[in-house]
């Protein structure tokens, strides 16, 4: 069960934000997450609360107003080769909805399955 955070500065129009998503959904479907395991939220700081480098590390072009973080939470395991189909299908899929992949950095976490609770108290995995 991924759960993906998405966090942007304050203003962001609801379609921006719902692009973000729904190709993030889409790519971790194609690496063969269900999908009805679509568990999202977006956090929306003001600019004061979201700092960051303009270009760093190696970036084509400054990060600005638009810049977005997607964190993906999801099962250990993963090679790196499905990462970066992930990334590769999510980058795909943002530059068909115009919006400028240099502005959106992605980082993974992970966590072993007997983690995770999906209601009730239940350790399905352990």
């Amino acid at each position: 069960m991924p759960f993906v955070t998405l966090t942007v500065r304050e203003q962001r129009a609801p379609a921006f934000k719902n692009a973000l998503l729904d190709a993030v959904h889409a790519a971790l479907v194609a690496t063969g997450v269900p999908q009805a395991d679509r568990f999202q939220r977006v956090i929306e700081l003001p600019a004061e609360n979201f700092r960051f480098d303009a270009r760093y590390p190696d970036l084509e072009r400054d990060r600005g107003e638009h810049f977005a973080v997607i964190e993906i939470f999801w099962s250990a395991g993963r090679s790196v080769k499905v990462k970066r189909g992930l990334l590769q299908d999510l980058m795909t899929r943002l530059a068909a909805q115009d919006i400028d992949t240099e502005q959106v950095m992605v980082c993974f976490k992970e966590t072993s399955w007997e983690n995770w609770s999906f209601g009730g108290g239940r350790l399905l995995h352990a």
